[in-house]
């Protein structure tokens, strides 16, 4: 799969609610960063527990969504918004796959606006 094709098929599986295979979209050895967060999410075991704990929780339902290619053809460029319970998340990602597998992400999402959706 291309990167664009892993973003989507990503996206579409975060927005099913369905997040129990997500992590086998990952490379063994996928790094996670989110910069808003002081750790890294190392390794596809990690990415598994990671999804595991807040699946079911919520249902974000992706809105809008933009693929930019990059001069690198194994990184794509994402934006897009994700609704939930009426209300509308920013994100940005950037993805590097490899072999059809996500090896490292960057993501930008509003967790101080989802952490206030999640304690209602």
């Amino acid at each position: 799969m291309t990167p664009r094709e892993v973003f989507l098929k990503l996206n579409a599986a975060i927005g099913s609610a369905d997040w129990s295979e997500l992590h086998l979209l990952y490379a063994e050895d996928a790094e996670v960063e989110i910069p808003f967060r002081p750790d890294r999410i190392h390794g596809r075991e990690r990415i598994r527990e990671h999804f595991a704990l807040h699946a079911g929780r919520i249902v974000l339902e992706p809105r809008d969504v933009q693929i930019y290619n990059t001069d690198d053809p194994e990184v794509v460029i994402a934006e897009w918004k994700y609704e939930v319970g009426g209300r509308l998340l920013q994100n940005i990602q950037v993805m590097r796959v490899r072999d059809g597998l996500i090896v490292e992400t960057r993501d930008y999402h509003d967790h101080r606006q989802l952490a206030e959706i999640l304690r209602g």
